[in-house]
């Protein structure tokens, strides 16, 4: 029995760690061994790393499934990489002199890729990638396309919704509130959040000079994001103070209120 059992045990370890290697997530180190190419597109370098990784899933999921919402990956991931390492670029090496040219290489080959993907997306109807190309070259067509597609349910997701307040937001200040509070409804549990919502909510009611608004939603913005550049500059107390603020309960007001977005249960007041 006691020999049974033990093998029994022994066997249900195995599947478990079985299961737990199946369901792993790639690493980055997965993905050079199985894709050099895609691994070996810029040099590695101790900058940028982040970005570099996230190009490197981009490929090799538009490679195991090409399709325009893959591309749209491409396209940011590429410019978030080009970005940064165009930052580290212009970092002068007295002693490694290389590593400025190996970088001011890697952002002219990640510039050349949005290039090439941008052409190869013109005409898409993808929703991102509509956006994308008026947000970034003006397309007037991209864009009425993608207004086009506002009363349908093809925008019904936070980021889309926010791109949708982006275009309002000089046009129709009530309606891209409302839409900055239909992305925080669609925000599922446990979902990154777009913090630029919370800095833009917080924006539009100091505009409407509705300071107790603005001390809720830059406190959302601080308690979600401390190390937020915007919300290390402002110093909320001070703000609760000159416009005569309860910051207690406006503290809880938007501890709750934050607590509501992260379960996925926010309602637009």
């Amino acid at each position: 029995m006691h020999k049974s059992l033990y093998i029994t045990s022994s066997l249900f370890v195995i599947l478990i760690i079985a299961i737990s290697a199946c369901n792993k997530a790639p690493t980055f180190a997965d993905l050079c061994d199985e894709n050099p190419k895609i691994c070996n597109e810029f040099k590695e370098d101790t900058w940028c790393k982040k970005e570099r990784i996230a190009v490197g899933f981009a490929n090799l999921s538009h490679q195991q499934k090409p399709d325009d919402a893959g591309k749209y990956k491409q396209l940011i991931s590429y410019e978030n990489y080009a970005q940064c390492m165009n930052h580290a670029s212009k970092i002068e090496h007295i002693k490694f002199k290389e590593k400025q040219t190996m970088r001011v290489t890697n952002v002219v080959k990640a510039k050349q890729k949005i290039k090439e993907i941008s052409q190869a997306t013109e005409n898409s109807n993808h929703p991102h990638l509509l956006y994308y190309h008026w947000s970034r070259y003006l397309n007037k067509n991209a864009l009425q396309t993608f207004l086009d597609l506002e009363s349908t349910n093809k925008l019904e997701t936070p980021d889309l919704q926010f791109n949708l307040a982006t275009y309002y937001a000089k046009r129709d200040q009530s309606k891209t509130l409302k839409l900055l509070y239909h992305a925080l409804e669609l925000t599922n549990e446990n979902e990154v959040v777009n913090t630029e919502i919370f800095k833009s909510i917080a924006t539009i009611f100091a505009d409407k000079k509705k300071y107790t608004q603005v001390y809720i939603w830059s406190q959302i913005l601080a308690t979600y994001s401390p190390e937020d550049e915007t919300i290390k500059n402002v110093n909320l107390q001070s703000y609760a103070q000159t416009f005569n603020l309860d910051q207690e309960f406006l503290d809880t007001v938007a501890l709750k209120t934050l607590n509501t977005i992260l379960e996925g249960e926010f309602k637009a007041p």
